[in-house]
């Protein structure tokens, strides 16, 4: 089994974003961008990955789609929301940290995450300081928001995390962002599948099993 072999295997049994999987249709419009920056939020809590785009799945569902929109919400609004997607251990907490970063996200750019995008100019560094300013993002919020807006924002593409390069290692592939690059013309569903292999032994049974 080569690596381009598991890489593909990988791809077309586990190649969904965790974007995808909340029902986010990533595009480089405000809206889009800012509903990933709340999965980002929900995914860096100490809680399974299924949970948090459960979560996300059903704010979004209860119209919570914009800085707007969730500022607007009631905690509690944001509390049951959350709780219908099975987020409760850390729901009181969260709905506040939404409220105040939607708040947040509108008054320093007007509602619109490119703004942020234009200010650090291709500076990761800059826009990870802009990104952490949001009330519940920390590193690995600002992780898990790159790895998956590389696809929209190429100029941080190819974007591998540590938490794909843990899977990248369990599946024997190069733990060196820019030669796992080379396995894929798609980095950011191709970390999102590192990512599930790093959560789930079962992912990296499964490629082992299906692989050529």
């Amino acid at each position: 089994m080569t690596r381009a072999d598991t890489a593909t295997t990988l791809l077309d049994r586990h190649g969904t974003t965790y974007a995808a999987e909340a029902d986010i249709t990533l595009r480089d419009t405000p809206q889009p961008l800012y509903q990933l920056l709340v999965l980002s939020l929900l995914l860096s809590a100490r809680i399974r990955a299924d949970v948090a785009t459960a979560a996300a799945r059903a704010l979004f569902a209860h119209g919570l789609r914009s800085p707007k929109a969730m500022e607007g919400a009631s905690w509690q609004e944001r509390v049951d929301a959350l709780g219908e997607g099975h987020y409760r251990r850390y729901d009181e907490r969260t709905a506040t940290q939404l409220g105040e970063g939607a708040g947040l996200i509108r008054e320093e750019w007007s509602g619109d995450l490119r703004k942020a995008r234009e200010k650090a100019d291709g500076d990761e560094k800059a826009l990870a300081s802009e990104l952490r300013e949001v009330p519940g993002i920390g590193p690995t919020g600002v992780d898990i928001f790159l790895r998956e807006a590389q696809s929209v924002w190429p100029e941080y593409a190819p974007r591998f995390d540590p938490k794909a390069l843990q899977g990248a290692a369990r599946l024997g592939l190069p733990e060196d962002p820019r030669r796992l690059a080379r396995l894929t013309d798609d980095p950011a569903t191709f970390a999102a599948a590192l990512v599930r292999a790093a959560l789930d032994k079962k992912v990296v049974e499964d490629v082992k099993e299906h692989a050529p």
